[in-house]
């Protein structure tokens, strides 16, 4: 009876795991089954796959300029984000005031806002601008919705540095950026990847900002697995298809770097 805890803790982890993958198992046999399986009751388990989905998927939609457009816009949101929050989070780091605190909390409490009630001014400033189904207004929403969350991990990995080693430099005649280059930087690679992984993953799966502000000019892969949806109803092996497509790279560059990931969220966890 000893052994029973440990039992059940390891049965309710497979069965929480189980519960977690499922859904992408199931996506997965669905994206290859045709459109008759894949809405058969009871489900098909045992069916010939096809990979008739995926090519149909690539010639109606053009799955790369979707595809190149999550990258553009991924990539260029994560890299203007650090560019910003490197440099707010090291001042509030390492030059603190009495409101430090504040703006800190004030930051984290406009993500607790909900999207759709900051829809209808953007729209109206990305059409006047004329950026609406463009690639400059997707670039500039991710990165803002993104920059409170970058700004705190920043914030919390640069507190892990020793601030003897900033004042030891300083001494020895460092200026700011000398000192943010040849110190901070070197110091914090691992929470400069860990936030710039996890900003990566965060605008590459955004849909709500997508669907509302493009459409097939600049559309993300969300914009192309919405399109599988229409009145007549919803096909389920194409949109599993295009599902799969559209997570498989993100889901790879995850698997490959989930230390940095995990080491991210957990920054200060352990004092």
């Amino acid at each position: 009876m000893k052994h029973l805890p440990v039992i059940i803790r390891t049965v309710s982890a497979w069965l929480l795991t189980l519960l977690i993958v499922f859904p992408l198992i199931w996506l997965f046999l669905t994206a290859f089954k045709t459109e008759l399986q894949a809405i058969a009751v009871p489900p098909e388990l045992f069916f010939t796959p096809t990979l008739e989905n995926f090519s149909e998927v690539q010639v109606r939609s053009d799955y790369l300029l979707f595809a190149k457009n999550s990258v553009i816009t991924a990539v260029l949101s994560t890299l203007i984000g650090l560019a910003i929050a490197a440099p707010a989070a090291y001042s509030m780091t390492f030059f603190r005031t009495r409101q430090t605190r504040n703006i800190l909390m004030w930051m984290l409490s406009t993500k607790m806002m909900p999207a759709v009630g900051a829809l209808l001014p953007i729209y109206v400033l990305a059409q006047s601008a004329g950026l609406l189904d463009s690639l400059t207004i997707l670039t500039i929403v991710f990165t803002l919705s993104n920059l409170p969350i970058m700004v705190w991990m920043l914030y919390t990995g640069f507190k892990e540095i020793p601030n003897d080693i900033l004042e030891a430099a300083r001494m020895d005649g460092a200026t700011i950026w000398g000192e943010f280059k040849h110190i901070i930087r070197p110091l914090a690679m691992g929470p400069l990847a860990s936030t710039g992984l996890l900003c990566l993953v965060l605008s590459w799966n955004e849909a709500f900002w997508s669907l509302n502000l493009s459409s097939a000019k600049a559309g993300t892969l969300a914009v192309l697995i919405a399109s599988y949806s229409s009145p007549e109803g919803l096909f389920w092996a194409k949109l599993s298809a295009a599902s799969l497509m559209a997570i498989a790279p993100i889901v790879v560059v995850g698997w490959f770097s989930q230390k940095q990931l995990v080491q991210g969220l957990t920054f200060g966890a352990v004092k």
